[in-house]
Protein backbone atom coordinates (compact mmCIF):
# COMPACT_ATOMS: atom_id res chain seq x y z
CA UNK A 1 0.00 0.00 0.00
CA UNK A 2 1.16 3.72 -0.50
CA UNK A 3 2.83 5.51 1.97
CA UNK A 4 3.34 9.40 1.99
CA UNK A 5 4.97 12.17 3.83
CA UNK A 6 2.28 14.66 5.06
CA UNK A 7 4.20 18.35 5.34
CA UNK A 8 1.79 20.27 6.70
CA UNK A 9 3.26 23.95 6.70
CA UNK A 10 5.45 25.02 10.18
CA UNK A 11 5.67 29.06 8.95
CA UNK A 12 4.13 29.96 12.41
CA UNK A 13 4.81 33.87 11.57
CA UNK A 14 2.51 33.76 8.30
CA UNK A 15 -0.51 35.75 8.95
CA UNK A 16 -3.88 34.99 7.53
CA UNK A 17 -5.76 38.36 6.72
CA UNK A 18 -8.60 36.96 8.56
CA UNK A 19 -7.12 35.77 12.23
CA UNK A 20 -4.59 32.76 12.41
CA UNK A 21 -1.42 31.28 10.73
CA UNK A 22 -0.87 29.26 7.80
CA UNK A 23 0.96 26.61 10.19
CA UNK A 24 -2.24 26.65 12.17
CA UNK A 25 -4.58 26.03 9.24
CA UNK A 26 -2.48 23.70 7.28
CA UNK A 27 -2.01 21.40 10.25
CA UNK A 28 -5.49 21.68 10.26
CA UNK A 29 -6.00 20.62 6.86
CA UNK A 30 -3.67 17.68 7.65
CA UNK A 31 -5.42 16.57 10.44
CA UNK A 32 -9.00 16.61 8.30
CA UNK A 33 -6.97 14.40 5.80
CA UNK A 34 -6.61 11.49 8.02
CA UNK A 35 -9.71 9.71 8.28
CA UNK A 36 -9.69 9.78 4.27
CA UNK A 37 -6.42 8.84 4.51
CA UNK A 38 -6.96 5.59 6.64
CA UNK A 39 -10.35 4.69 5.17
CA UNK A 40 -8.41 4.77 1.65
CA UNK A 41 -5.47 2.41 3.17
CA UNK A 42 -3.01 4.85 2.13
CA UNK A 43 0.04 5.24 5.43
CA UNK A 44 1.40 8.78 6.09
CA UNK A 45 4.57 9.56 8.39
CA UNK A 46 3.59 13.41 9.46
CA UNK A 47 5.86 16.15 10.03
CA UNK A 48 5.27 18.23 13.63
CA UNK A 49 4.80 21.88 13.77
CA UNK A 50 8.23 22.52 16.05
CA UNK A 51 10.14 21.15 12.88
CA UNK A 52 11.29 22.99 9.90
CA UNK A 53 11.53 23.19 6.16
CA UNK A 54 14.85 21.80 6.37
CA UNK A 55 13.94 18.97 9.29
CA UNK A 56 10.95 18.02 6.88
CA UNK A 57 13.11 17.14 4.08
CA UNK A 58 15.80 15.11 6.26
CA UNK A 59 12.74 12.93 7.46
CA UNK A 60 11.42 12.24 4.02
CA UNK A 61 14.47 11.33 2.79
CA UNK A 62 15.19 9.06 5.51
CA UNK A 63 12.31 7.52 4.71
CA UNK A 64 11.26 5.55 1.50
CA UNK A 65 7.99 7.32 0.68
CA UNK A 66 6.20 7.28 -2.54
CA UNK A 67 4.76 10.83 -2.45
CA UNK A 68 5.95 13.89 -0.32
CA UNK A 69 3.54 16.46 0.08
CA UNK A 70 3.72 19.70 1.35
CA UNK A 71 0.65 21.72 2.06
CA UNK A 72 1.35 25.36 2.78
CA UNK A 73 -1.41 28.98 1.89
CA UNK A 74 0.40 31.51 -0.24
CA UNK A 75 0.74 35.64 0.20
CA UNK A 76 1.11 37.55 -2.48
CA UNK A 77 4.22 40.49 -3.25
CA UNK A 78 4.25 43.82 -1.30
CA UNK A 79 3.12 45.40 -4.76
CA UNK A 80 -0.13 43.16 -5.28
CA UNK A 81 -0.74 41.92 -1.25
CA UNK A 82 -4.66 41.02 -0.54
CA UNK A 83 -5.21 40.93 -4.31
CA UNK A 84 -4.08 37.83 -6.08
CA UNK A 85 -5.91 34.83 -5.96
CA UNK A 86 -5.55 30.73 -7.05
CA UNK A 87 -4.42 27.78 -6.43
CA UNK A 88 -0.43 26.62 -7.51
CA UNK A 89 0.58 22.95 -7.27
CA UNK A 90 4.04 23.04 -7.85
CA UNK A 91 5.98 20.20 -8.80
CA UNK A 92 10.14 19.49 -9.99
CA UNK A 93 10.51 19.84 -13.53
CA UNK A 94 11.89 16.36 -14.54
CA UNK A 95 10.20 14.08 -12.39
CA UNK A 96 7.35 12.34 -13.88
CA UNK A 97 5.62 11.18 -11.10
CA UNK A 98 5.84 14.41 -9.64
CA UNK A 99 4.44 15.98 -12.30
CA UNK A 100 1.59 13.57 -12.44
CA UNK A 101 0.44 13.61 -8.67
CA UNK A 102 0.56 17.78 -9.34
CA UNK A 103 -1.61 17.98 -12.25
CA UNK A 104 -3.79 15.38 -10.72
CA UNK A 105 -4.15 17.52 -7.68
CA UNK A 106 -4.61 20.98 -9.73
CA UNK A 107 -7.57 18.89 -11.71
CA UNK A 108 -8.95 18.16 -8.65
CA UNK A 109 -9.20 21.43 -6.66
CA UNK A 110 -10.72 22.66 -10.12
CA UNK A 111 -13.93 21.49 -8.86
CA UNK A 112 -14.02 23.08 -5.76
CA UNK A 113 -11.98 26.14 -6.08
CA UNK A 114 -14.13 29.09 -6.71
CA UNK A 115 -12.20 30.69 -9.76
CA UNK A 116 -11.39 27.54 -11.40
CA UNK A 117 -9.07 28.61 -14.33
CA UNK A 118 -6.72 29.98 -10.93
CA UNK A 119 -5.67 27.07 -10.45
CA UNK A 120 -2.70 25.42 -12.17
CA UNK A 121 0.41 22.91 -11.60
CA UNK A 122 3.77 24.45 -12.08
CA UNK A 123 7.40 23.23 -12.14
CA UNK A 124 10.46 24.72 -10.07
CA UNK A 125 13.58 24.02 -9.16
CA UNK A 126 13.27 27.24 -6.48
CA UNK A 127 11.70 25.10 -3.70
CA UNK A 128 13.44 23.14 -1.39
CA UNK A 129 10.75 20.74 -0.86
CA UNK A 130 10.53 20.05 -4.31
CA UNK A 131 14.26 20.31 -5.12
CA UNK A 132 15.75 18.33 -2.11
CA UNK A 133 13.09 15.83 -1.80
CA UNK A 134 14.21 12.07 -2.54
CA UNK A 135 10.76 10.95 -3.72
CA UNK A 136 8.35 12.54 -5.91
CA UNK A 137 6.80 15.80 -5.03
CA UNK A 138 4.32 18.05 -5.19
CA UNK A 139 4.61 21.66 -2.49
CA UNK A 140 0.47 22.98 -2.61
CA UNK A 141 -0.16 26.70 -2.25
CA UNK A 142 -3.40 26.13 -1.79
CA UNK A 143 -4.72 29.43 -2.09
CA UNK A 144 -3.47 33.14 -0.93
CA UNK A 145 -3.77 33.97 3.03
CA UNK A 146 -3.20 37.68 2.39
CA UNK A 147 -6.62 37.81 0.54
CA UNK A 148 -9.82 37.61 2.25
CA UNK A 149 -12.10 35.72 0.29
CA UNK A 150 -9.11 33.07 -0.13
CA UNK A 151 -8.20 33.26 3.25
CA UNK A 152 -12.21 32.40 4.21
CA UNK A 153 -12.62 29.46 1.42
CA UNK A 154 -9.36 27.37 3.14
CA UNK A 155 -11.16 28.37 6.69
CA UNK A 156 -14.74 27.17 5.78
CA UNK A 157 -14.24 24.38 3.68
CA UNK A 158 -11.37 22.44 5.35
CA UNK A 159 -13.44 19.22 5.34
CA UNK A 160 -14.41 19.66 1.45
CA UNK A 161 -10.23 20.32 0.53
CA UNK A 162 -9.02 17.30 2.67
CA UNK A 163 -11.37 15.28 1.06
CA UNK A 164 -10.67 16.79 -2.36
CA UNK A 165 -7.20 15.75 -1.55
CA UNK A 166 -7.60 12.82 -0.52
CA UNK A 167 -9.66 11.42 -3.81
CA UNK A 168 -6.81 12.84 -5.97
CA UNK A 169 -4.12 10.70 -4.00
CA UNK A 170 -6.05 7.44 -4.40
CA UNK A 171 -6.61 8.68 -8.50
CA UNK A 172 -2.93 8.81 -8.08
CA UNK A 173 -2.16 6.12 -6.68
CA UNK A 174 -4.80 3.81 -8.75
CA UNK A 175 -6.50 2.43 -5.44
CA UNK A 176 -10.56 3.00 -4.38
CA UNK A 177 -11.39 6.19 -2.21
CA UNK A 178 -13.36 5.40 0.79
CA UNK A 179 -15.19 7.57 2.59
CA UNK A 180 -15.16 7.37 6.16
CA UNK A 181 -16.33 3.91 7.87
CA UNK A 182 -16.20 2.73 11.40
CA UNK A 183 -13.72 -0.38 11.41
CA UNK A 184 -15.21 -4.01 11.74
CA UNK A 185 -13.87 -7.15 12.42
CA UNK A 186 -13.76 -10.13 10.51
CA UNK A 187 -12.83 -13.93 10.34
CA UNK A 188 -10.66 -15.52 6.80
CA UNK A 189 -13.34 -18.77 6.44
CA UNK A 190 -11.30 -20.29 3.25
CA UNK A 191 -11.87 -24.03 2.42
CA UNK A 192 -8.29 -24.91 1.95
CA UNK A 193 -4.79 -22.90 1.61
CA UNK A 194 -5.06 -18.99 2.53
CA UNK A 195 -6.54 -15.77 1.92
CA UNK A 196 -4.34 -13.30 -0.57
CA UNK A 197 -3.95 -9.43 0.80
CA UNK A 198 -3.39 -7.90 -2.17
CA UNK A 199 -2.05 -4.31 -2.76
CA UNK A 200 -4.78 -2.79 -4.99
CA UNK A 201 -8.50 -4.67 -5.40
CA UNK A 202 -7.48 -7.27 -8.47
CA UNK A 203 -6.27 -10.83 -8.63
CA UNK A 204 -3.18 -9.97 -10.28
CA UNK A 205 -2.23 -7.03 -7.79
CA UNK A 206 1.01 -8.39 -5.63
CA UNK A 207 0.41 -9.84 -2.76
CA UNK A 208 1.79 -8.35 0.54
CA UNK A 209 0.75 -11.06 2.99
CA UNK A 210 -1.27 -14.38 3.42
CA UNK A 211 -3.85 -14.99 6.06
CA UNK A 212 -4.36 -19.05 7.04
CA UNK A 213 -7.92 -19.79 7.69
CA UNK A 214 -9.40 -18.51 10.87
CA UNK A 215 -7.23 -15.75 11.17
CA UNK A 216 -8.67 -12.55 12.25
CA UNK A 217 -8.71 -9.44 10.38
CA UNK A 218 -9.94 -5.71 10.71
CA UNK A 219 -12.32 -4.37 7.93
CA UNK A 220 -11.48 -0.74 6.93
CA UNK A 221 -13.78 -0.47 4.18
CA UNK A 222 -15.72 -2.21 1.06
CA UNK A 223 -16.68 -1.96 -1.94
CA UNK A 224 -17.09 -4.38 -5.54
CA UNK A 225 -16.49 -7.71 -3.71
CA UNK A 226 -13.30 -6.54 -1.84
CA UNK A 227 -12.90 -5.68 1.73
CA UNK A 228 -9.55 -3.25 2.60
CA UNK A 229 -8.15 -4.90 5.64
CA UNK A 230 -5.92 -5.13 8.25
CA UNK A 231 -3.92 -8.08 8.84
CA UNK A 232 -1.47 -8.31 11.76
CA UNK A 233 -0.60 -3.93 10.35
CA UNK A 234 -0.73 -5.36 6.93
CA UNK A 235 -3.40 -3.11 4.87
CA UNK A 236 -4.19 -4.39 1.70
CA UNK A 237 -7.15 -5.83 -0.02
CA UNK A 238 -8.83 -9.54 -0.16
CA UNK A 239 -11.55 -10.85 -1.64
CA UNK A 240 -15.05 -10.32 0.37
CA UNK A 241 -16.18 -13.91 -0.64
CA UNK A 242 -13.85 -15.49 2.00
CA UNK A 243 -14.46 -13.66 5.07
CA UNK A 244 -17.24 -13.91 7.37
CA UNK A 245 -17.96 -10.58 8.99
CA UNK A 246 -18.20 -10.84 13.08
Amino acid sequence: MPIIYLSPSTQENNYFVNGGTEEQYMNLLADKMIPYLDASGIRYVRNTPSMTASSSIAASNAGNYDLHLALHSNAAPDDRYGTARGSIVFYYPTSEKGRRAAEIIADGLKAIYPIPNRVRAEGTTAIGEVRRVRAPSVFLELAFHDNEADANWIKNNLDTIARNLVLSLTEYFGIPFYETESARSGTVDVSWGVLNIRARPSQSAPILAQAPDGSSLTILNRSDGWYLVNYNGTIGYASGEFITLN
